[in-house]
């Protein structure tokens, strides 16, 4: 058993040599007083925390697209259940509201449709890519800090 001691973090660990490498297991907890936070881990727990915060943002977005597409989904449902093809069709464009025909109408929620789930696709690829960027970082922090450490997100 070897010890080993980094600025005022101090560790005890079992040392393997294989080959030209090692690899080092921490025996027992470190605790909090001793461990020395670099400006480097002080970043990567930034870092952590704005991709955090980040992911929820987009995360509350894309519900919020997914209920508007649900929305637009009902519409053209029920612009489907009309039996008069001949009646103009109010669709909201910014604030104003333009009568269409009924194929028109219904031309336009398609594309509407199409945009939003485009979109969705798009921001659950950025969460997709901030989530490995997450994982990469609890690995590099929870292999400095242990369980001094806590990067999980409240459930609360």
């Amino acid at each position: 058993m070897a010890v080993y001691t980094y600025g005022r973090v101090k560790s005890c660990s079992l040392v393997a040599v294989e080959e030209t490498k090692m690899a080092a297991t921490v025996k027992g907890p470190v605790a909090v007083e001793d461990v020395n936070v670099t400006f480097e881990d002080q970043q990567k727990i930034n870092k952590f925390a704005r991709n955090t915060n980040r992911m929820t943002e987009f995360k509350t977005e894309i519900e919020a697209k997914k209920k508007s597409l649900q929305n637009l989904q009902d519409a053209s449902d029920d612009l489907m259940m009309l039996e008069d093809d001949s009646l103009l069709i109010p669709y909201q464009i910014g604030d104003v509201f333009i009568s269409h025909t009924q194929e028109e109408t219904q031309e336009m929620l398609e594309t509407a449709k199409e945009a939003l789930e485009q979109e969705v696709r798009g921001l659950e690829d950025q969460v997709s890519a901030i989530q490995q960027v997450l994982g990469d970082l609890k690995v590099q922090l929870y292999a400095k800090f242990g369980n001094n450490i806590n990067l999980e997100a409240d459930e609360s």
